[in-house]
C-alpha cells in the first residue's frame, strides 16, 4: 500500500492543491523550528555569559513572536488539511457515485450492494483521517526532515553524519511494523464488509424467516461475525500502540547518541556552546516528522484501504467505453440504430434497429431471454453496446437518462412511505402530483401516507408494481422527460387493472411522451401502435 497512491491526484484534483499548500505550511513551520532554537540558544548562552537584561529584551520579544507564530501555523496547518481533505473526499465520493451510474448494474454485477454503500460511505469518511493526520506528517517528513538535517549538518558535520546514520533506523522499524499493520487492517476491513452484507441479507430475509420461525437461527452468525470484527479491532489498536512505543524508543535512542556525542565535545572543548545546544535543541524535530509518520499510519491505514477499492471501481468505470460524443439528433423519441449487446462473448441483441417518435405506443414483445430488458438496460447506459441510441434527441447516457423515466421489471420499493417512494430523489416532492401520479398508475386506492417496508412488504406483487409505475410517472412529470419506458410493468395485474393502465398509458402517449412497453402479453400488444420485436418489427393500426 503506497503511502500516496498517485490515482488520488488523478480522481481529485484537489488533492495536488492540498499538497502545495501543505508544503507551503511546512516550510514555514522549519523556519519557525529554527528561528525557535537559535533564539533560545542566544538566550541560554548570552544569559550565562552574564548579559543584561536590556540586551535579551529584544530577544525574549523575538521569542514571543515565534511561539506566537508556531502555534498559527499549527492551527493553519490542521485547517488546511482538514479543508483539504473534506473537498478531496467529496470529489472522491462525486466521482464514485458517477461510476456506479457509469458501469450500471451490469458493470457492478460482481460487487454487492453493502461492499458498495461501506466504500461510498465509512470507507470515503475514513479518509478524513489520511488527510489530517497521516498527510500533513508525510509532507513534513518529504519537507522539513531534509532541511533541518541540512542545518545540522551546516552547523555541526559530526553530528550531521550521526542524525544521517540513525535516520534510516525509524523507516525500518515503521516498514515491519507497518506490514503487520496493514495486514490486520485488511482483514478488519474484511471482517467489517461481511458484516455489513451478512446484516444487509439478513434484514433483506428476515420477513420470510420470521415467517417460517427460524429468524433466531441467524443470531449466532451475527454475534460470531461480530465478535469477529472486535477482535480484528483490538488486534489493530495494539499494534497501533506497539508501533508508536518502538518509533518513540528508536527515536529517543537515536536523539540520545546525538546528545552523548554532543556533551562529550562540549567537555573536552572541541564544541562551541552556541553550537551544541542549538544542534541538541534541532534534533529531536528532525526526527519528529519521520516518526510522527509512523505512528499516524495506522490512522489511515483504513481510509487507504477503502480508497483502493474505490480506485478499482473509478478504474472499472475509466475502461467502460464512452457513448457517442455528445451531440443531438433530430429525432425527439427513442432511436435504436444497429444495436448489438454481448453478455459473456454471446449476442443478446444483434443489429436492433426501431424507432418511438413522440406520442406513439410501442410494445417491444419478443420471447423470454431475447434481450428485450438488454435493450432497456442499453438505452439508460446500463451495460454496454454497439450502435447508436439517442432518447429525447441526446445520444450521451447522461442525456438519455435525463430524458427517460422508467420502471424496471422489479419494484425496487424502500423502506418508508408510498409518497416518498414515488418522489424518491425529489428535494421538493408536490402531494397533489404524487397523488396524481398514482391515479395514473391505477393505484388511485393506495394512501400516499401508507408506510411499506423495503422491497415493497406490505403491498401486492400488483400493488409494488403500480407504485414503481407511479414513480415513473412523477419523474415524467416532474423532469419534463420525453421518453417513457416500462418493463413488464402489468405481469402482476388483473385484466381490469391492467386495462386501466393501458388506457392512462394511451392518454400519455397522446400528450407527446414516446412510450415503450416491454411485454409479450397478449393485451399489452393489442393496445400498441407499434409492435416491436428484437428481429422484426411490426406497424399496427391504433
Amino acid at each position: 500500500m503506497r503511502p500516496l497512491d498517485p490515482r488520488l491526484l488523478r480522481y481529485a484534483s484537489a488533492t495536488r492543491l492540498t499538497l502545495a499548500a501543505g508544503a507551503l505550511v511546512t516550510l514555514a513551520q522549519t523556519a519557525a523550528i529554527v528561528a525557535f532554537a537559535w533564539l533560545v540558544t542566544q538566550l541560554v548562552v548570552r544569559g550565562i555569559a552574564g548579559a543584561p537584561f536590556p540586551e535579551l529584551s529584544a530577544l525574549f520579544a523575538g521569542l514571543v513572536i515565534v511561539v506566537i507564530a508556531r502555534g498559527a501555523l499549527l492551527w493553519l496547518a490542521e485547517a488546511v488539511s482538514a479543508r483539504g481533505g473534506a473537498t478531496v473526499v467529496g470529489q472522491l465520493r462525486g466521482q464514485l457515485v458517477d461510476a456506479f451510474g457509469r458501469l450500471g448494474p451490469g458493470g457492478l454485477a460482481g460487487r454487492s450492494s453493502a461492499e458498495l454503500t461501506l466504500v461510498a460511505g465509512r470507507g470515503m469518511d475514513a479518509l478524513d483521517g489520511y488527510f489530517a493526520r497521516y498527510l500533513p506528517q508525510l509532507i513534513a517528513t518529504a519537507v522539513a526532515m531534509p532541511l533541518l538535517v541540512l542545518v545540522i549538518g551546516w552547523q555541526d558535520l559530526t553530528s550531521g553524519i550521526i542524525l544521517v546514520l540513525t535516520l534510516p533506523l525509524i523507516p525500518v522499524f515503521m516498514v515491519l511494523v507497518g506490514w503487520a499493520t496493514q495486514a490486520a487492517q485488511k482483514r478488519q476491513w474484511s471482517a467489517l464488509s461481511t458484516l455489513s452484507k451478512g446484516f444487509i441479507d439478513v434484514v433483506a430475509g428476515l420477513p420470510t424467516l420470521t415467517l417460517f420461525g427460524r429468524q433466531h437461527r441467524q443470531e449466532a452468525q451475527i454475534r460470531q461475525v461480530s465478535e469477529e470484527y472486535r477482535s480484528r479491532t483490538m488486534k489493530v489498536l495494539r499494534m497501533s500502540f506497539l508501533s508508536g512505543f518502538v518509533l518513540e524508543l528508536a527515536a529517543s535512542l537515536s536523539v540520545a547518541l546525538i546528545a552523548v556525542a554532543i556533551g562529550l565535545r562540549l567537555l573536552g572543548g572541541s564544541l562551541d556552546l552556541s553550537v551544541g545546544l542549538f544542534v541538541l535543541l534541532l534534533a529531536p524535530e528532525a526526527f519528529l516528522p519521520l516518526r510522527n509518520v509512523g505512528a499516524a499510519y495506522h490512522a489511515a491505514t483504513e481510509g487507504m484501504a477503502a480508497a483502493a477499492d474505490a480506485f478499482e471501481v473509478l478504474d472499472a468505470a475509466a475502461g467502460v467505453p464512452s457513448d457517442e460524443p455528445v451531440a443531438a439528433v433530430n429525432a425527439s423519441g427513442l432511436v435504436f440504430s444497429d444495436v448489438s449487446v454481448q453478455y459473456d462473448g454471446r449476442d443478446a441483441v444483434s443489429g436492433f434497429a426501431a424507432e418511438v417518435p413522440p406520442g406513439e405506443l410501442a410494445v417491444l414483445s419478443a420471447p423470454s431471454g431475447a434481450g428485450k430488458s438488454s435493450l432497456v438496460a442499453a438505452a439508460l447506459g446500463f451495460v454496454a453496446y454497439s450502435g447508436r441510441i439517442a432518447a429525447g434527441g441526446r445520444q450521451d447516457a447522461a442525456g438519455r437518462r435525463a430524458a427517460i423515466a422508467w420502471a424496471g421489471q422489479r419494484p425496487g420499493l424502500l423502506a418508508g412511505t408510498i409518497a416518498e417512494n414515488v418522489a424518491l430523489g425529489d428535494p421538493e416532492p408536490s402531494a397533489p402530483a404524487i397523488e396524481e401520479a398514482l391515479r395514473a398508475a391505477a393505484a388511485g386506492e393506495l394512501s400516499p401516507g401508507l408506510v411499506v417496508g423495503a422491497g415493497g412488504v406490505g403491498l401486492s406483487g400488483g400493488q409494488a408494481q403500480r407504485v414503481a409505475v407511479a414513480r415513473a410517472l412523477y419523474r415524467l412529470r416532474a423532469r419534463s422527460c420525453s421518453v417513457l419506458i416500462l418493463d413488464e410493468p402489468t405481469s402482476a395485474l388483473d385484466a381490469a387493472t391492467e386495462g386501466e393502465l393501458l388506457a392512462s398509458l394511451r392518454r400519455i402517449a397522446d400528450s407527446g411522451v414516446a412510450v415503450l412497453i416491454v411485454s409479450h402479453r397478449e393485451s399489452v400488444v393489442a393496445a400498441a401502435d407499434t409492435i416491436l420485436s428484437t428481429e422484426v418489427l411490426f406497424d399496427v393500426a391504433r
